[in-house]
């Protein structure tokens, strides 16, 4: 392993952990008018289509990355994801619960689906077409979303600077992603000061804006 594979599997991790939390909140939510004996079983099937999909998905956008300046574009999406993580926490979950054990699973599939986009972003980009890290980050968000997710939402409440930090992640993904970008590469590949100054800069604009943000509301 080099160090660009480690950077991107811890980057992963991150961000398996910080947008893993509200995916959790939707299973809970597709499965709360359940009984108790399927709600198990819901919620593990749920979980493992969902995941499915946002493979394929993430597979093929790792695959579109690839287009010319589609990586930039996707960065810069990405940094608007890390503002938004700190702009948007008061965000309500409007989930319909199912009643039965495959109305559940449809509803934790579709809400995945719509809420799983920034996911699917971040970690196709902190990827960089290496599949096997799409693999490996996908089954390291299964046991966050399934045993992990009160301890993160708990511990998002406790300590807010764990929401920065998750920002910080994404911004830094998103900034790699456009330094990485083939069609700007004789911009940054012959200017390493450069690219780690503008590295630097995505960071710490993500992360004041997102401040001044939520102290302006």
């Amino acid at each position: 392993m080099d160090t660009d594979f480690l950077l991107s599997l811890l980057a992963i991790i991150g961000i398996d952990i910080i947008l893993g939390g509200d995916n959790a909140i939707v299973v809970a939510l597709a499965c709360r008018n359940l009984p108790k004996e399927i709600r198990n079983r819901a919620i593990i099937l749920g979980i493992c289509l969902a995941l499915f999909m946002r493979m394929s998905l993430t597979v093929v956008a790792v695959n579109l990355l690839e287009i010319p300046f589609l990586l930039a574009i996707g960065g810069a999406l990405l940094v608007y994801i890390a503002y938004s993580l700190l702009s948007d926490q008061a965000e309500d979950h409007k989930v319909e619960g199912g009643t039965n054990l495959w109305s559940a699973i449809k509803a934790i599939i579709l809400a995945d689906l719509v809420m799983g986009f920034d996911n699917v972003i971040a970690v196709a980009g902190a990827a960089h077409g290496n599949h096997t890290l799409v693999l490996i980050g996908l089954l390291i968000s299964v046991p966050i979303i399934i045993w992990g997710s009160t301890l993160i939402l708990k511990a998002f409440d406790r300590f807010p600077i764990i929401i920065y930090l998750g920002a910080g992640i994404l911004a830094f993904t998103a900034s790699r992603m456009i330094t990485h970008e083939e069609m700007l590469s004789p911009l940054f590949i012959q200017h390493p000061i450069f690219t780690m100054g503008f590295q630097l800069f995505v960071i710490v604009a993500v992360l004041l804006a997102g401040a001044y943000r939520i102290r302006s509301n």
